[in-house]
């Protein structure tokens, strides 16, 4: 038997943080679309069910479209059998809009809700239950499991190893061992993970479907269940979906005198990553420059921004100030940077700030 397990598909999400209108209006279209291509693929690999553990919407405030066209894939396809755990995002309002629930839409509820799938050999059991504040300390005690089944377990949480997220509920899997899970099936963590529940079963977050963002870098898909139906025996394959990659990437810039020069390390460095022009690149600028050094991120930035479906550039560069070379100039710069360096009430970062603003100045330059 084939299961397929993903989360955090997040339909309906604003994409506005890294994105203009437009851009944010295809990728909520291009979200869609990866679930429903999801949907294909499962049907493709005959694969009969799939697990939605949670925040399959971002908002309360469903669009008409989006509710319509997840409706749709779900009556269209009646060979698969969609097992949705609502999560955080949710907030019910998927299924309050439906007059009647299709029949291959199975639902959890605020106590452990089980489907059986039966087989040649073993069950396999999928039991889930949403958390909220009031469930969340006592789930634990009132899971009962078959232990002759092949148990699936499905939770949307913040596993207690993981920093805290939004308003989601602690998962511990502490108390979830020797429970008789096989497999964990949990969402809310947006980047894939997988480790052992104990000596029977792994737990495993498939991560979202989409990076939306660049706090959702990396590798972003669904994960494939192959699992025996004799032995209970499970391989797992976390499948790469995503229409776009999203990444983000630290360029050393230490030495570089002119943004020409700054330019030239980023081209050097995307030059030898080979990013795909779909995806949307960041580009960290670290290391220490010379207070004097000429530095224009935003030029920097519209060199690269037609090459990539986004691109930003964020300075986390450091100035370096070489005092001993002022300790004698005669000039105004050399005063003022001696009359920086005396306040013994300023760190020596905010030194090196006030100073290369006064150079700026001093200069006629635009100071930024």
């Amino acid at each position: 038997m084939r299961i397929l397990h993903c989360a955090d598909i997040h339909l309906d999400s604003a994409m506005t943080s890294n994105l203009d209108r437009d851009k944010a209006r295809e990728r909520k279209r291009e979200l869609l679309t990866s679930f429903k291509d999801m949907v294909g693929y499962a049907l493709k690999e005959n694969i009969n069910n799939i697990i939605i553990a949670g925040d399959l919407f971002d908002t309360r405030n469903i669009s008409a479209g989006a509710r319509k066209e997840v409706y749709k894939i779900i009556v269209n396809n009646p060979e698969v059998t969609f097992y949705y755990l609502q999560g955080n995002h949710d907030n019910g309002s998927f299924v309050s809009s439906l007059e009647e629930i299709p029949d291959n839409l199975k639902m959890f509820g605020r106590e452990w809700t089980s489907y059986t799938i039966s087989t040649s050999g073993k069950n396999v059991v999928i039991s889930g239950v949403e958390l909220d504040c009031d469930n969340a300390g006592s789930i634990y005690s009132s899971l009962s499991l078959n232990v002759e089944n092949y148990n699936i377990v499905v939770l949307h949480g913040q596993e207690a190893s993981h920093i805290s997220k939004n308003n989601a509920q602690v998962i511990s899997l502490k108390d979830l061992k020797n429970k008789g899970i096989d497999y964990l099936a949990l969402g809310h963590v947006h980047e894939y993970s997988m480790g052992q529940l104990d000596t029977r079963g792994i737990y495993c977050y498939s991560g979202c479907l989409e990076g939306r963002g660049f706090d959702e870098a990396g590798e972003h898909g669904f994960v494939v269940l192959d699992i025996d139906d004799i032995s209970g025996k499970t391989e797992t394959t976390f499948i790469p979906f995503a229409r776009r990659n999203v990444y983000v990437a630290q360029v050393d810039v230490t030495g570089c005198e002119s943004t020409f020069d700054m330019k030239k390390r980023v081209e050097e460095y995307l030059d030898t990553a080979g990013y795909a022009r779909e995806s949307l690149v960041k580009i960290e600028l670290t290391g220490s420059l010379d207070v004097e050094c000429e530095k224009d991120t935003e030029y920097i930035c519209k060199q690269f921004e037609d090459t990539f479906y986004v691109f930003k550039i964020k300075d986390m560069t450091t100035f370096m100030v070489d005092y001993m070379s002022f300790e004698h100039d005669v000039s105004l710069k050399g005063e003022f940077i001696r009359n920086v360096m005396s306040k013994d009430n300023i760190s020596e970062e905010d030194k090196s700030a006030i100073i290369r603003f006064g150079l700026q100045a001093l200069r006629g330059e635009e100071i930024g």
